[in-house]
């Protein structure tokens, strides 16, 4: 662990070392999926464990940006078989219950507050989809490849479902999920799974600091209440209340401590407060 890690994660389990988090001086945490000899598949394990980062990231100040990635050679490929088999002889109940960990795990990373990067190589298939799409940016090397596997085990990718949709389109969604046909990088740049391609992993760590030292210049709440604000305009007909709910949100933040002081800086010709360079 990184110096600078908070004591809550300091105790480490057995469970946990599937995931590992880490945070840097600067507030960039890492959660990096660690089951390599699985390829980096999910089981109740990891999901129970990504979810708990998730909820103490959340709750620390200091945090500035979350990265997700993959230890080895993949980022994820999706759900593991020997969990998906356990729960055949399941009720339909606990079947429900463990799904629900997963839909509430998007759900915390869809809605975290800092800005959040996936960082993708090797396969991404299934659930790791899911996290991709619930990340505010994505980036890839060129190698990378993504499927929507589901339907070639008699399922259906449900959970990470309204993620998919709202990333690339109802349209686009019907051919890949009902296909199950693997998408080169290429592809999925163009469908909006990710945003930016680099040649090698080398690369792709070199992307992720530009755009993190990016990040580190700009105001922490402003970021966390830009992210609202997307989802806020996702798909509402511009009305007055739209209108009136977005002036308000420009009026508060003007008169906020990180308004302020940030156009006093910009005015001052000098960096502002929370401008932090990436380590």
């Amino acid at each position: 662990m990184n110096q600078s890690t908070s004591s809550l994660f300091n105790l480490h389990t057995e469970l946990d070392a599937d995931v590992l988090c880490t945070v840097t001086n600067t507030g960039v945490a890492t959660l990096s999926l660690n089951r390599v000899h699985k390829h980096n598949a999910f089981d109740a394990g990891v999901v129970q464990a990504l979810s708990h980062y998730l909820s103490l990231l959340k709750e620390r100040s200091d945090i500035r940006v979350l990265v997700i990635n993959g230890k080895g050679h993949h980022f994820s490929a999706g759900a593991d078989l020997n969990w998906m088999k356990s729960m055949v002889d399941k009720s339909i109940q606990e079947n429900h219950n463990d799904a629900t960990q997963l839909a509430n795990l998007l759900a915390k990373l869809d809605t975290f507050p800092a800005p959040t990067i996936a960082q993708v190589h090797g396969s991404a298939y299934g659930g790791a989809l899911g996290l991709i799409c619930c990340c505010d940016i994505a980036i890839a090397s060129a190698e990378s490849h993504f499927c929507l596997s589901e339907v070639r085990l008699g399922l259906i990718p449900a959970t990470i479902g309204p993620y998919i949709c709202r990333t690339i389109g109802q349209r686009q969604a019907r051919r890949y999920m009902l296909t199950a046909e693997r998408l080169n990088a290429a592809t999925a740049r163009k469908l909006g799974i990710i945003h930016e391609i680099r040649s090698c992993y080398e690369e792709t760590e070199r992307l992720l600091s530009h755009l993190i030292d990016q990040l580190l210049h700009n105001s922490p709440e402003a970021l966390t209440q830009a992210k609202s604000l997307c989802q806020l305009c996702d798909n509402r007909e511009i009305d007055e209340e739209l209108r009136d709910t977005t002036s308000a949100l420009i009026a508060d933040i003007r008169v906020s401590p990180n308004g302020q002081e940030g156009l006093k800086a910009f005015f001052a010709k000098r960096p502002p407060a929370w401008s932090a360079k990436h380590e």
